[in-house]
């Protein structure tokens, strides 16, 4: 059975991390797999939406302690931090990618299982999914670019107590703090997700990866680039048969249908 599991659903692309045993801990080959699935995704004309979850109990509990240790016995300091450096990719890969990305969060979500979560564009989460930043309790630092996401979520007061402290948060407190976009209940995640997911894939693609970009450019550039990034990247939208396909059902007073054109 393999570390990572990918389906389709429609234009939906689902990636389940697949060690439910561990509470699917990354592994080296779940990592590679995401490596490789991330930016092939990213680039597949007929995937308008990725999924990211965990099979069984847990979302993910970050790394495998016990694995990273054997692995990095024969490694040098240098050729460690090239081999994380690399895996971290996923995150920005999830960050970045032009296409919508959506964390369905099924229970557990710690350390870089957490990272990857916020690198996501959305998270909907089970009223089960415990929220913890971990890394404290295993004397690390912290990887996947959590304190990025983190931060940039809660700001730096909470984002540093929630670090230091590796203190737990319930559903409801990380929904409360705007780490969770939403919670359901546990029968009602998948559909609740897929639903958003596939609503998401079906929409103007092209405007939506403009939007990311916006979004993510709107975290960093000072006021004046982001608004020369928006104009340029509004005016492209217009170009786009999505656009006007848009704007005539407006007129017509009907539902749109996107071709991602």
């Amino acid at each position: 059975m393999a570390d990572l599991e990918e389906m389709r659903d429609g234009r939906v692309a689902i990636l389940t991390m697949n060690r439910p045993d561990r509470l699917n801990a990354l592994s080296r080959d779940m990592l590679e797999g995401l490596l490789e699935a991330l930016p092939r995704l990213a680039h597949d004309d007929e995937v308008g939406c990725v999924v990211l979850t965990g099979a069984g109990r847990g979302f993910c509990a970050g790394g495998d302690i016990g694995g990273m240790a054997s692995d990095s016995s024969d490694r040098t300091l240098e050729q460690g931090t090239a081999w994380l450096r690399r895996s971290m990719e996923t995150s920005r890969w999830l960050r970045e990618m032009p296409k919508p990305t959506i964390a369905m969060v099924n229970g557990p979500i710690a350390g870089a299982g957490m990272s990857l979560g916020l690198a996501c564009d959305i998270r909907i989460a089970a009223e089960e999914a415990r929220f913890v930043t971990a890394f404290a309790n295993v004397g690390f630092s912290g990887d996947f670019g959590g304190s990025y996401f983190l931060t940039q979520i809660v700001g730096t007061a909470k984002a540093r107590e929630l670090y230091f402290t590796a203190d737990k948060l319930s559903a409801q407190e990380a929904l409360d703090l705007g780490i969770y976009n939403r919670v359901v209940a546990a029968d009602a995640l998948r559909d609740e997700t897929l639903a958003l997911a596939r609503r998401l894939a079906d929409g103007p693609g092209i405007a939506l990866g403009y939007m990311k970009k916006n979004l993510n450019a709107a975290l960093t550039l000072p006021l004046a680039q982001a608004l020369d990034m928006e104009a340029m990247h509004h005016m492209r939208c217009g170009e786009t048969q999505d656009h006007k396909e848009a704007a005539k059902a407006f007129m017509e007073k009907r539902t749109p249908v996107f071709n991602r054109r």
